[in-house]
């Protein structure tokens, strides 16, 4: 028999294993990182605690991020100052520029005395949201970090979230804080829905009237637009950004690390254009913002007039975004109007088309081309592969894999965006219990089983694969609150899917960390749909 010394020591060899091993089980560190090397040892940050960057302007903006997270949820900040001499505790932060490294790479290591990153492109900003998801999610001063090393970086180039913005209307302040939650977990695109038939929502300065009449509609649709007998308000609904409000968040966007890109729709989901300018039509009107949901048959006419219309449009909108791309929906678009229009069988003539179905793709070729030569690039959803596509036009792929595949094919970028997976105004669970939403069912743990990749494509064809996005439309979201519900925690489940390694996903690893990690979004107060429900 063992001496009981060896016994009780056994125990605690056996005890303390375990325990290092929960730990790494329960770092709730969205996405889950490339690398992760735990280590024994604590770093205590205090507001004491200094840091360090290597330039004002770049790292040092994070930094300040960091700070501001500080004082809002813990209510002290830490003195920041560029330096090559370094106190102990300490945070040491570097932008590089390694050519072997990946683009938003970084590295965070946590030390007895100190707190090193380095990032390259958007790393240093990451890795200080991996930190924040480290410290405590109640108010404190003092914390105590478990020493760690980590080295990670992004599978995908485009991780981004979407929201439409015409069905139902967020305020300045909510669009900041959903670019807030975009960011949080390492995704980099706000893909902004600005236009459709049920509101415009952009200034434009030369069409005064896409706001002022657009903007608003006398009505909105109460209950399920499948429901035999349809009901209606009567209360004027609407809003629209300002272009000052617009700088604004795209400045925002741009500290965070995040790009904005708008969608102004043609040829389809047009009404509250053409309820402000009837003349872009085909019949003249005259008509009123959409009050209901689904598609409807008066849309752009295709003739000379509309092209400029829409050129002039896109010009000031493109004046508004500094980001490389233009989404011009091409979606949906109906072609009853253009069967017995005569100006769009004029251009049919001119242009030697043989149907109405050739119209869209003219529109699409015809504005991508303006576009480019602005330097932009234009995305559209799949509809567009209807026709050939402009030259470096990117699909973005809502049918699924086999339109992805088809556009690689081509050789055009794609972003992965399939309803069964990436719709998040799907149902979440039993439209019993669940608010009213607009159909489908798309769990938690389904949208972490999505592969951006098709299961097809081949080594060459996946390289076009950009990345994917979560899509919101709000036609059944008519608050902020509703908005978040439907979101979280999917959107956690998808920043994993567009991040991390394959190998480094596993749904009960995901599940077990999302337990741990929702005390934060309480300490934030964000309405997430309940776990296990």
């Amino acid at each position: 028999m063992k001496p009981m010394k060896e016994i009780l020591l056994l125990i605690y060899m056996i005890v303390m294993s375990m325990s290092v091993f929960g730990q790494k089980q329960i770092l709730s560190v969205f996405p889950n990182p490339a690398e992760t090397t735990l280590v024994k040892g604590r770093f205590i940050l205090t507001s004491a605690t200094k840091i360090y960057v290597d330039n004002l302007e770049t790292s040092g903006r994070d930094a300040e991020l960091f700070n501001e997270y500080l004082l809002k949820y813990y209510s002290f900040s830490l003195d920041i100052s560029v330096s090559q001499r370094y106190d102990s505790n300490a945070i040491i932060i570097r932008t590089i520029t390694e050519q072997d490294m990946p683009d938003d790479a970084y590295r965070l290591d946590v030390s007895n005395g100190f707190i090193i990153i380095e990032g390259k492109g958007a790393g240093v900003f990451y890795a200080l949201q991996t930190l924040i998801q480290m410290l405590p999610p109640y108010k404190t001063d003092v914390f105590k970090l478990q020493r760690i090393k980590i080295y990670d970086y992004p599978q995908y180039k485009w991780r981004g979230m979407h929201l439409d913005v015409c069905r139902h209307f967020f305020t300045v302040e909510e669009i900041k804080k959903y670019i807030d939650h975009i960011s949080f977990y390492k995704m980099n695109v706000f893909h902004w829905h600005l236009t459709d038939d049920q509101g415009w929502r952009i200034q434009i300065d030369k069409f005064p009237k896409l706001t002022s009449i657009g903007g608003y509609r006398n009505g909105t649709l109460i209950g399920h637009a499948k429901d035999t007998v349809k009901k209606y308000d009567t209360i004027r609904y609407g809003g629209y950004y300002t272009k000052e409000q617009i700088r604004d968040i795209v400045a925002y966007a741009e500290r965070r690390h995040v790009m904005i890109v708008p969608e102004i729709e043609m040829p389809g989901h047009s009404l509250a254009a053409l309820s402000a300018y009837p003349e872009y039509s085909c019949t003249g009107g005259p008509f009123e913002v959409a009050k209901s949901w689904g598609v409807f048959e008066d849309v752009f006419c295709t003739k000379d007039k509309t092209i400029h219309f829409l050129e002039d449009v896109l010009s000031e909108v493109m004046d508004l975004f500094p980001g490389k791309y233009i989404h011009l929906g091409g979606d949906e678009c109906s072609k009853v109007r253009w069967e017995k229009c005569p100006e769009c069988r004029k251009v049919m003539k001119r242009e030697g088309f043989k149907n109405t179905g050739q119209l869209q793709h003219y529109v699409m070729r015809t504005i991508g081309k303006f576009v480019s030569s602005k330097g932009k690039t234009i995305i559209g959803w799949d509809e567009i592969l209807e026709e050939k596509l402009s030259p470096g036009a990117v699909v973005m792929a809502w049918h699924g894999d086999s339109v992805a595949t088809a556009a690689a094919n081509l050789k055009h970028d794609v972003i992965m965006c399939p309803t069964d997976y990436c719709y998040f105004d799907y149902y979440q669970g039993d439209s019993i219990t669940e608010p009213l939403a607009i159909g489908g069912n798309t769990t938690l743990e389904k949208v972490y089983s999505f592969d951006p990749a098709p299961k097809k494509i081949t080594p060459e064809q996946r390289k076009y694969i950009l990345g994917g996005q979560g899509n919101v439309w709000t036609e059944y979201i008519s608050d902020f609150k509703q908005l978040e519900y439907m979101v979280f925690p999917r959107m956690i489940a998808l920043s994993e899917v567009l991040w991390s390694k394959t190998e480094n996903r596993a749904y009960e690893s995901f599940d077990r960390r999302l337990q741990k990690h929702v005390s934060l979004l309480d300490m934030y107060r964000v309405n997430y749909r309940r776990l296990n429900k």
